[in-house]
C-alpha cells in the first residue's frame, strides 16, 4: 500500500487534470505532447488557492508547476508505467468507486441515510446463536446449517432459554462464556443485515433466521433504550509504548492525578505533560463523541460515567495508554440534516450498497437496453471441467458456430468466449463454491455484473465531461506517484552510497544546537521547587529525588533525567544555560529548577539521529537533477501570442 508521505506530495499534484480539448488553442508544446490553453486555464482556476508561494499565484510562476506535472506524466508513459499490472488494477479500483459515485440513486441513498440517522438514536441489546456457513460451501452443507438454526429457532420461540440454547448450540468463539450476549450496540456497529433484523426485532421476541457471511444467527432482543447524545471531554494521556523513557507510564499518570487533586490546572499539566499531542496543545480537548464511536470500550465508559461538567476520572487504561479524563460538555441532538452528507457516504460502503449497486445495475440495463441470449448452463457443464474445483481450468476455444451471443448490454454483445476467458482469469481471484454448477452461477453473476458496470462507465466518460475530467486526473496523479516512486522516493532510500554522499556534502545543516545534561524538577510551587534545588546539590538521580519531594499521598513535583537540546519541551522557555543549579522559573504555573551537570556546545550530528530528514532532503535533490535531465528531453516550447492572451483572461 502506498505510504502517506508519497500521498501528501500528491495532494495538490492530483488536482491537475491532461484532458485537453482538440479545438483549443495550444498553449504549449512539451516534447510532441500539445497542451491547450483551455487545460492550463481550468487548473489554474482550480488550484490557486492551494498555492502557498505568492511568487506562483501569478500565471508565469505557476507555469513552472504546470511545467514540471506534464513533464513527469509524459516521463511515466514513456517508461511505460500505465501499463504496469498494479497501475491498472489500482486505476481500475477508483474508477470503479468514481463511477458509483455518479450513478447511485440519490433517493434510495437518502433514504438509507435517514434509516441510519433513526437507527443511531437507540441503542439495542441483544443475545444471538450462530451456526457457521460459508458462501462456499456445498448445497447440503448449507441446507444443513439451516435446518440447523430452523430448529434451534422453534425451540426459542417455543418459549426455552435463549441464553441455554445459545450455550448449547451457538457455534461462536466464546458462546459457551457469554451466552451469546452482544451487549448494547447501535447503526453501524454490526453487519447491515444483523442490524436490520435487531432494530425489526420487538423487545423480548425472537428474530427471523438471518444470513450474513459467518453464516445464520437468530437473536433475542433484550431491550432497547434511547442513545445518549455526544460528549465533549478532555484528557490527559501517557502512552504505554513510547521508546525509551526514564518514568513508568503508570506511575506518571498517577503523579498527574495527585496533582490535579492538589487543584493543579488540568490545561497547564494537559499541554507540558499529555502524549496526545494533537490533543495537548488545546488543553487535552478532543472532538464530539458519542457510544461506539472511539472503539474505545474503557474510554468510552469512564467518559459516559462523569455527570457534570468539570467532573473527573481517575486513572482508566484503555488500548493505547492511561488517561485522565474531564467532561467538558454534554451536545444536544445533531438534526439528519447536518449529519446528512456524512451518513450519505457511510451507506454508500459495505452491505448496504448491495440495495442501492442491484437497483442501479436495473437502471443501467433500463437505459442502454439489456438482452438476454442463450442460456449458458448446458454448455458450460459440458465445457468446463473440474480443474475449475482447483482453479486450474483451461480456455482451448470454442468453435465460431457454437460461440452464441450471451447477452447485450447497448451497442456491446458477449459471446461465450467471453465469458469462457472471464473463467479462466478470474477463477483464482473470485472466492466461488466447490461444486461447479454453484461455481458457474457465481462466475456468471459476476461476469455480467462486470460487463455492465464496464459499459456504463466507459459510456460515463463519454457523456459526462466532469467525470471524465476527474478520471483524468486520477490517471495523471497514479502515474506521478509511480513516476516519483520509481525515480526518486525509492531511488534514494536504497541508495545507501548516495544518501551518505549527500550527507558528508551537506554536515554544515545538521547540527546540534547547545544541549545540557541535566535534572529538571517541576514543582507545583516556590517552596517546593527552593527544597528541590537543595537536594538537587547532592546529585540525587531522579527516582531518589522522586523519593525526596512527594509522599504515597502527595505528588509535589515531577522530575526528568536526560540530554536536552535547548528549546526543548521541558526546559523553561527562557532557560540561560549553565553548569550547577538554575533560578527557579515560573512555567505556566509551574515551578521549575534544572540542574546542569555538562553543557554540550553545538556540534555535528550523526547520520543515524537525523536520518529522516537527510533522507527528505536527498529526495529534494534527486528530484531537483532529474528534472533538469526532463527538461532538455522534452523541450517546453511556449506559444508566447495565446499565453499573452491567457494571462490577459485570468489577471485581469
Amino acid at each position: 500500500m502506498k505510504n502517506c508521505f508519497c500521498w501528501v506530495c500528491l495532494l495538490f499534484f492530483i488536482t491537475v487534470g491532461s484532458t485537453a480539448q482538440q479545438k483549443d488553442a495550444v498553449l504549449m508544446t512539451i516534447g510532441d505532447t500539445p497542451i491547450s490553453s483551455a487545460e492550463f486555464k481550468r487548473v489554474f482556476k482550480k488550484n490557486l488557492d492551494l498555492v502557498q508561494d505568492e511568487s506562483q499565484k501569478t500565471v508565469e510562476g505557476y507555469l513552472d508547476l504546470f511545467v514540471d506535472y506534464k513533464l513527469k506524466v509524459i516521463e511515466a508513459r514513456a517508461q511505460g508505467l500505465d501499463t504496469e499490472k498494479a497501475y491498472l488494477q489500482e486505476f481500475s479500483r477508483y474508477q470503479d468507486q468514481l463511477s458509483r459515485s455518479y450513478i447511485y440513486e440519490d433517493k434510495i441513498t437518502e433514504d438509507l441515510a435517514k434509516e441510519a440517522y433513526e437507527r443511531s438514536l437507540e441503542e439495542v441489546d441483544a443475545n444471538h446463536i450462530l451456526i457457521q456457513v460459508n458462501y462456499n460451501d456445498l448445497p447440503q452443507d448449507t441446507l444443513a446449517a439451516y435446518q440447523k438454526i430452523v430448529s434451534i429457532r422453534e425451540k426459542a420461540v417455543a418459549g426455552e432459554d435463549f441464553e441455554t440454547l445459545a450455550k448449547t448450540y451457538s457455534e461462536e468463539p466464546g458462546a459457551k462464556e457469554r451466552a451469546g450476549a452482544l451487549g448494547y450496540f447501535s447503526v453501524f456497529q454490526m453487519v447491515y443485515p444483523f442490524e436490520d433484523a435487531a432494530y425489526a426485532t420487538p423487545v423480548g421476541e425472537i428474530s427471523e433466521i438471518i444470513r450474513t457471511s459467518f453464516g445464520y444467527h437468530i437473536l433475542k432482543v433484550n431491550d432497547r433504550r434511547a442513545r445518549p447524545p455526544q460528549i465533549v471531554v478532555s484528557h490527559i494521556m501517557i502512552s504505554d509504548n513510547s521508546g525509551t523513557r526514564t518514568f513508568d507510564p503508570k506511575e506518571r499518570i498517577n503523579e498527574l492525578n495527585t496533582l490535579l487533586q492538589q487543584g493543579e490546572d488540568f490545561e497547564a499539566l494537559a499541554k507540558q505533560y499529555s502524549e496526545d499531542r494533537a490533543s495537548a496543545k488545546n488543553g487535552g480537548r478532543l472532538r464530539p463523541f458519542s457510544r461506539g464511536d472511539l472503539r474505545a470500550e474503557a474510554f468510552e465508559e469512564a467518559a459516559y460515567a462523569l455527570e457534570n461538567p468539570g467532573d473527573l476520572t481517575g486513572p482508566v487504561r484503555s488500548r493505547v495508554g492511561w488517561h485522565i479524563i474531564r467532561l467538558e460538555e454534554r451536545l444536544d441532538r445533531v438534526p439528519f440534516e447536518t449529519q446528512k452528507e456524512d451518513l450519505e457516504k457511510r451507506v454508500s460502503q459495505g452491505d448496504r450498497a448491495k440495495r442501492v449497486t442491484a437497483t442501479i445495475t436495473n437502471n443501467i440495463k433500463d437505459k442502454y437496453g439489456f438482452a438476454k441470449g442463450e442460456q449458458y448452463i448446458p454448455f458450460f457443464t459440458e465445457l468446463v471441467n473440474d480443474s475449475l474445483q482447483k482453479r486450474k481450468w483451461t480456455f482451448e476455444g470454442i468453435d465460431a458456430s457454437e460461440d452464441a451471443l450471451l447477452f447485450t448490454i447497448g451497442k456491446k454483445q458477449y459471446r461465450y468466449s467471453d465469458f469462457a476467458r472471464f473463467i479462466e482469469d478470474k477463477q483464482r481471484s473470485l472466492r466461488l463454491p466447490r461444486e461447479k454448477g454453484a461455481a458457474l452461477v457465481t462466475l456468471y453473476d459476476t461476469f455480467e455484473h462486470d460487463m455492465v458496470m464496464d459499459y456504463y462507465k466507459n459510456q460515463l466518460e463519454l457523456e459526462n465531461d466532469q467525470y471524465a475530467a476527474v478520471i483524468n486526473e486520477y490517471r495523471d496523479g497514479l502515474l506521478i506517484f509511480d513516476v516519483m516512486n520509481q525515480n526518486v522516493w525509492n531511488k534514494a532510500k536504497t541508495d545507501s552510497i548516495g544518501l551518505e554522499r549527500y550527507f558528508e556534502q551537506h554536515r554544515n545543516a545538521y547540527q546540534w544546537k547547545k544541549r545540557v545534561k541535566a535534572r529538571i524538577v517541576s514543582a507545583t510551587n516556590q517552596a517546593k521547587a527552593e527544597e528541590a534545588a537543595a537536594w538537587l546539590k547532592d546529585t540525587l538521580n531522579a527516582e531518589a529525588l522522586k523519593e525526596k519531594l512527594n509522599t504515597e499521598e502527595t505528588v509535589s513535583a515531577l522530575v526528568s533525567e536526560g540530554t536536552f537540546e535547548l528549546g526543548h519541551q521541558a526546559l523553561p522557555s527562557d532557560f540561560k544555560p549553565q553548569l550547577g543549579i538554575s533560578k527557579i522559573y515560573n512555567e505556566n504555573g509551574s515551578f521549575i529548577v534544572v540542574a546542569v551537570s555538562e553543557i554540550l556546545a553545538p556540534g555535528p550530528k550523526q547520520l543515524e539521529e537525523v536520518k529522516g530528514r537527510v533522507l527528505s532532503d536527498y529526495q529534494q535533490e534527486l528530484e531537483r537533477a532529474w528534472m533538469e535531465s526532463l527538461r532538455k528531453k522534452y523541450p517546453v516550447k511556449m506559444n508566447q501570442k495565446v499565453l499573452k492572451k491567457v494571462k490577459k483572461e485570468l489577471q485581469s
